[in-house]
């Protein structure tokens, strides 16, 4: 190997020490999810019904005139029963409509519980959409779409971005200490926040893996580019649930790239935090 080749090495070698959790009072986070998540998939008989309805009925998510992009929730369907006569029938929480234009594609598989978001990036022609792919007391776990336009403008799945991916790119950043009943968050060595545990009648802290990501994980479309937003858990030597009431949640900005390849480039706190 080379002069170069070593000096790059070395430059590798200490970059990975200065964002890792090297030093020996911080600790790595640890994520809640084993795996990646099944695909979105609708039941049949909500494919079924999809397929064969008369009409749908939506309501608004997202709708931008400037550039003729809508965004549609599926939340019933007229279908006509055995007698011929028009029943309403749920979709159970399936479906989305996108239309551009006057070109509407119906994307079925996709979930639309829990208030999903969209946002148009006119610049770039990515249309983003959230939607939940587990939820329920304490959890709030979010799959990304990247959705684009063919030249007829029908609309098509590009690429998406997993929870799964997300917390495994934050557990080799996020890390932490502990100092009685205060827990200091840190993106590599960097200080991100503080909070001070309030919770007194668990038994403490988990003794193994008190600190742990992955039940909520959701995304902020509100500005020019998608966000994920993360709320750590509290494991404590009592109970079988994460606790969340003293944690912060913290922004990772994302740099996602053509081919869909994402980064996480940053960790700060949640500014209404």
């Amino acid at each position: 190997m080379n002069k170069n080749g070593l000096w790059m090495l070395g430059v590798a070698m200490t970059l990975s020490i200065i964002m890792g959790c090297s030093h020996t009072d911080y600790r790595q986070v640890d994520g809640t999810l084993d795996g990646p998540l099944p695909a979105d998939t609708a039941p049949a008989e909500v494919m079924d019904a999809i397929t064969n309805a008369q009409r749908y009925h939506q309501h608004d998510i997202m709708g931008d005139t400037a550039n003729a992009v809508w965004v549609f929730s599926l939340d019933e369907v007229d279908l006509p029963n055995d007698r011929g006569v028009v029943d309403q029938r749920s979709t159970a929480g399936y479906g989305i409509v996108v239309m551009k234009g006057t070109v509407t594609t119906t994307f079925p598989h996709i979930r639309n519980v829990r208030q999903p978001q969209a946002a148009y990036d006119a610049a770039t022609g990515n249309l983003w959409l959230t939607s939940s792919v587990m939820e329920g007391t304490g959890v709030q776990v979010e799959r990304l779409y990247r959705i684009r336009f063919h030249d007829n403008d029908s609309a098509y799945i590009a690429g998406t971005i997993e929870p799964y991916d997300m917390q495994q790119a934050l557990c080799q950043r996020l890390c932490y200490s502990i100092d009685g009943e205060q827990v200091t968050l840190y993106d590599g060595h960097r200080l991100i926040a503080t909070a001070t545990n309030t919770v007194s009648d668990m038994g403490g802290f988990d003794d193994e893996q008190p600190l742990w990501i992955g039940e909520q994980l959701a995304f902020d479309l509100s500005g020019n580019a998608p966000v994920l937003l993360v709320t750590p858990g509290v494991k404590f030597n009592t109970g079988l649930v994460l606790l969340y009431d003293d944690m912060p949640t913290l922004r990772a900005t994302l740099s996602i790239s053509d081919e869909g390849m994402t980064e996480v480039t940053d960790i700060t706190l949640q500014d209404n935090e």
